[in-house]
């Protein structure tokens, strides 16, 4: 029997402001509302990829108050270019000790959680 990996589960005190962020960024337009206050975006056809993973925004009542333990990562062909349209969409630089001759560049969504987009080339 394997693992089959499905999908990323991320705390939020404001979900769909989140999954509206991410979804504008990745180009997804999946998104389901859940049950318990949770959205869900995944890809439909044709977009960055099909079928899982997906990444669901689940509601809590705290602020994320330190580093994330676990972030994305993201490649990109157009780093410079990915990276503007994303700080247009609300991103913002962050330093986690990156240093300044890092391939990639460390950014925040709207809720602070940091992710990570690598240049492909």
């Amino acid at each position: 029997m394997a693992l089959t990996f499905s999908g990323v589960v991320v705390d939020s005190t404001d979900p769909a402001t989140v999954a509206d962020f991410w979804a504008r960024a990745l180009g997804w337009s999946g998104r389901e509302d859940g049950a318990r206050g949770e959205v869900i975006l995944h890809p439909q056809q044709g977009e960055t990829l099909y079928g899982p993973p997906s990444i669901v925004f689940q509601p809590v009542p705290e602020r994320r108050s330190a580093k994330n333990r676990v972030h994305l990562d993201f490649s990109s062909s157009d780093q410079a270019g990915d990276v503007a349209r994303l700080e247009g969409l609300g991103a913002r630089r962050v330093d986690v000790g990156q240093g300044d001759d890092s391939t990639f560049v460390v950014l925040a969504d709207v809720e602070g959680n940091e992710f990570c987009v690598l240049d492909e080339a």
